[in-house]
């Protein structure tokens, strides 16, 4: 293990935290900010998943691999009191970083796209349909061979999306067990391209009894709730993280066919233009349970604009692309 020991010959916690994959220069690391960036911004948005950024600037599997190396070995130098060596096992430059520029986003845009979603919900949903379908024409060139098998597991996926982003919350436990449960659901969609988390719970029935606990985290009750929410979510990445590991190591095609399938799903829920059939009002915000896609009523300059954000979309995503392909 590289790195340089102090004078009893064990390792100094600098050289622990280089020794650990990550960004080696500051062009990497501000890179890979960015990178942490963009997917913060995706993740603001319900129904959008950082994920699908991930994939497209081509630290997918990397982030994968970063959570897995939370594992075993990790707890047990952890327990040795072997605070540097467990240090060098992880991952954590590169999640420090990117980390960084996930909540770099949440900080500094969320305002904007509360803004957005409330007052120009087309033009912000034009962008990230122009994201999202830029997105899957370059994860779908990863899919090789394309052949009827692979294209079978693509259609597979995105049937599977477009029914889990149609359906209406249901009416569920509230048992620790089931909140256990929402939490190892709602964290997958971290690293699953093109579902949110935020959107999962809605759907579990769970999004307004878990954010209305935030209200209030040191009353004992709503502790409860919040740890045992964040133990599954800790057991859900870290569990999701090897399937997915596995998958993409044995059946890469075939994973990346269905991930791809995920975000052609996922247009259904990004398409701009929207007529409400139902919602309902959580903690004095209304949320949309139901609402079908229509198509503009005719042309016009508001048209034009999300036409052009469309594109700008799609223009992103070629550079976010262009800058992960010089940096490989």
């Amino acid at each position: 293990m590289a790195g340089r020991a102090d004078g009893d010959g064990r390792m100094t916690f600098r050289a622990a935290f280089m020794a650990s994959p990550g960004p080696r220069t500051p062009r990497e690391a501000a890179l890979l900010w960015l990178k942490g960036l963009c997917m913060g911004g995706a993740d603001i948005i319900p129904g959008v998943s950082g994920g699908t950024i991930a994939f497209i600037t081509g630290i997918y599997a990397q982030l994968v691999d970063a959570i897995r190396s939370f594992d075993v070995l990790f707890v047990r130098r952890l327990l040795r009191l072997d605070l540097t060596g467990a240090l060098a096992e992880v991952h954590l430059r590169f999640l420090a970083c990117l980390l960084f520029g996930i909540l770099t986003a949440v900080v500094t845009m969320a305002g904007v796209m509360n803004y957005m979603l409330n007052n120009r919900p087309v033009e912000i949903w034009s962008l990230f349909f122009g994201l999202v379908t830029a997105s899957i024409f370059v994860v779908g060139r990863e899919i090789k061979p394309l052949n009827a098998i692979n294209l079978g597991f693509v259609l597979l996926g995105a049937a599977g999306s477009y029914l889990l982003v149609g359906m209406i919350p249901v009416s569920t436990p509230e048992t620790s067990a089931f909140i256990f449960l929402c939490g190892a659901i709602a964290i997958c969609a971290m690293i699953l391209p093109g579902i949110s988390g935020a959107f999962l719970l809605l759907m579990l029935g769970k999004y307004e009894y878990v954010t209305r606990t935030l209200k209030n985290p040191f009353l004992w009750d709503n502790f409860v709730v919040i740890s045992t929410f964040a133990a599954g979510a800790v057991v859900g990445i870290v569990f999701f993280s090897r399937v997915l590991h596995f998958l993409l190591a044995r059946w890469h095609a075939a994973t990346v066919s269905v991930l791809t399938g995920f975000m052609i799903g996922a247009l259904r829920k990004v398409w701009p233009w929207k007529e409400v059939l139902e919602s309902t009002v959580i903690r004095g915000k209304m949320h949309v349970l139901r609402a079908q896609n229509v198509f503009p009523d005719g042309f016009s300059w508001d048209v034009v604009l999300a036409l052009g954000l469309f594109a700008a979309g799609v223009l992103a995503v070629c550079v976010l692309e262009r800058l992960s392909d010089r940096t490989q």
